[in-house]
């Protein structure tokens, strides 16, 4: 065990692990319950740590596995569980009813803050696999190959499609929060 030292592992790292886990799986009991799977495997398989990595690096990885391990466990993605409207936006050749209106930039309006925290609201109101979903493509930037080998997607092509139904989500959520301008006809 190079420079392991697993009694302070909660101490250490229990924060920056549930946060992490949290952020990613909505669920604080979940949350709690992958940090733990995450410390258990970390210690069964404390020889296999070489010492190339932090301490803290090496454990989120192992919790990132547990993570996707659950996600897999999960039924298939579906555009359905948005719960979007989608008839009420795009016609029958998919083209938009009235195009969203165009966003003024978010510093001349708004502190920075503000819309990162309006992000990370509509972000946790995402269900637990699309929230996955944005932290896998936007915060860990993998690819939709990538996705797909984490998530039960049946191909490349419904991760984007998903991706983009997650991204429309946030949209309305964020100028539902006073972000942007909602188009009253889309009210």
């Amino acid at each position: 065990m190079t420079g392991l030292d697993p009694e302070r592992w909660l101490d250490r790292h229990g924060d920056l692990l549930f946060r992490y886990a949290l952020a990613r799986v909505g669920e604080v009991d979940l949350a709690e319950d992958l940090v733990q799977e995450t410390l258990l495997s970390a210690w069964r398989g404390s020889r296999s740590f070489s010492g190339n990595a932090r301490e803290s690096t090496w454990l989120v990885g192992i919790l990132k596995h547990k993570i996707a391990d659950h996600f897999r466990k999960s039924p298939p993605l579906s555009i359905e569980d948005l719960g979007l409207d989608l008839d009420r936006y795009f016609d029958d050749r998919g083209h938009w009813r009235q195009a969203p209106a165009n966003w003024d930039e978010p510093d001349a309006n708004l502190d920075r803050e503000q819309l990162k925290a309006g992000l990370r609201d509509c972000v946790g109101r995402l269900p637990p696999r699309f929230r996955y979903l944005f932290y896998l493509r936007e915060v860990d930037g993998l690819s939709g190959e990538e996705i797909c080998q984490l998530l039960p997607a049946p191909s490349t092509n419904s991760v984007w499609v998903m991706l983009s139904r997650m991204r429309f989500k946030l949209r309305q959520c964020l100028e539902r929060a006073g972000f942007g301008r909602i188009n009253e006809e889309c009210r």
